[in-house]
């Protein structure tokens, strides 16, 4: 497997780690994402109480459904990311197993699933961050809106919340560029086990 450049740009590196994540078939991905989830049950433990929001998988997003049953059966409450305003942090609702999710636009031309307007709204103790790629130092390329730096941020200054990056073992790159405004994860999940990050000095 070709290992991109870490002095490319981030386009270049965020395409090429979704190129190796759109290469997974089928089954492969099913099979990743059944042991990804195994791993992060293990590594989050008791969940009983704890407000735990997901990503509804989209494309070919690893698959959250099998952490979403594990997390339920161990008694989380789950809840869904909302864009509420394109420059604002990210709202979460909380996601009834029992209530359909609606479709809203998101950005670009992506749709996404999210809970009704009706749902209420909650603060995480826990936040499952979708990527594009990452790094073992616990950096990540997103999709480019900047959406979950802004809400680590404000999440963070109110109160200690554990940050999961999520992913196919495939989307690991060995460096990516950080600026200033990036929120580094605590740890990253994928089908190959976990990368826990070293706090920053």
């Amino acid at each position: 497997m070709t290992v991109p450049s870490p002095h490319l740009d981030k386009p270049s590196l965020r395409a090429a780690a979704l190129a190796r994540r759109a290469g997974l078939d089928s089954l492969g991905r099913a099979a990743a994402s059944a042991r990804a989830a195994a791993h992060a049950l293990g590594w989050l433990g008791p969940v009983e109480g704890e407000v735990v929001a997901l990503f509804a998988s989209i494309g070919s997003e690893i698959d959250t459904a099998p952490l979403a049953a594990g997390l339920r059966a161990g008694g989380a409450r789950l809840a869904l990311p909302v864009v509420v305003d394109p420059k604002a942090p990210l709202v979460f609702r909380l996601w009834s197993a029992e209530e359909p999710l609606v479709e809203v636009p998101g950005p670009g031309r992506l749709v996404i699933p999210v809970p009704p307007e009706t749902a209420l709204v909650v603060v995480p103790d826990v936040l499952v961050v979708p990527l594009a790629a990452f790094d073992p130092s616990g950096h990540r390329l997103g999709y480019g809106g900047g959406y979950y730096d802004r809400t680590l941020a404000a999440l963070r200054r109110a109160k200690r919340v554990e940050a999961l990056g999520y992913a196919f073992a495939v989307q690991e790159l060995p460096c990516l560029p950080a600026e200033p405004h990036d929120e580094r994860l605590d740890a990253v999940v994928t089908d190959a086990g976990i990368i826990t990050v070293a706090a920053e000095d």
